[in-house]
């Protein structure tokens, strides 16, 4: 057991001294404008001010508020959600579409660390945290496609930073599902329903669900749903954009 904890603790020693080699070889760089970054992100201060903000917001839905609303959108007041908050900053719109497909589909995996910046901006202050963070899963054949799991990578930063557990073990994708880019919202909520399953029981009683962007929200509905009926209380749903129905 000793001997495990010694390697641990080497393990850990060696990926730090790593990352501090690799800060000080490789700078940060802005990934919009390649100025210098701030704060050892690849974002620069200009760039990031001009990101597509929502601003006010509905508490529960992440969806922007009307001049008539206050708090909460009237959807979330007319038809109850599974989960209570959503953190979801920005607009799904230029330049953040780009720079999400680049970081799902061309292997930009430094976005990861943009992403949870952005998101923690938002979260650190927070005296309420939940229990642990779940990233949403993809399925074993989509994991072997892309190679990674984009949710999983910003929910290991963010975790990191807020010091939260992230448990990505305790939810599976139980059935293959179509992407749901370039589905109708209908085809959306049907793609997904008991795509998700747990892998053993659920001990949570607080939790925040991670992933990229919402769309239409039906994904982030279904295994909200799934955590809710197995005992979870209070849901949270971060993200970096949130998509905006026509």
């Amino acid at each position: 057991m000793r001997q495990a904890q010694l390697s641990t603790r080497k393990m850990k020693l060696v990926n730090s001294c790593i990352n501090n080699i690799q800060f000080w070889l490789f700078p940060a760089s802005c990934v919009l404008c390649g100025a210098p970054g701030h704060n050892g992100v690849d974002l620069c201060p200009h760039c990031e001010t001009d990101l597509p903000r929502i601003s006010p917001a509905c508490q529960c839905c992440g969806l922007p508020l009307t001049e008539n609303e206050q708090a909460r959108c009237g959807q979330c007041l007319q038809t109850p959600r599974p989960y209570q908050r959503t953190i979801s900053p920005y607009y799904y719109q230029p330049p953040l579409i780009q720079l999400i497909t680049q970081f799902k589909f061309n292997h930009r995996l430094v976005m990861a660390r943009v992403f949870a910046y952005l998101l923690a901006k938002h979260i650190i202050n927070d005296q309420h945290k939940p229990e642990a963070i779940i990233p949403v899963p993809l399925h074993p054949r989509r994991l072997r496609e892309r190679g990674y799991n984009q949710s999983l990578e910003i929910a290991r930063l963010l975790g990191k930073t807020l010091n939260i557990p992230v448990d990505y073990k305790l939810c599976q994708r139980t059935r293959y599902t179509l992407p749901q880019t370039g589905l109708t919202a209908k085809t959306r909520k049907q793609n997904v329903k008991d795509a998700f399953g747990l892998t053993g029981t659920c001990e949570y009683k607080h939790i925040a669900i991670v992933d990229d962007v919402i769309t239409t929200g039906h994904t982030i509905t279904e295994l909200a749903s799934l955590l809710h009926k197995n005992g979870v209380d209070e849901i949270e749903v971060w993200s970096v954009a949130r998509a905006v129905p026509d």
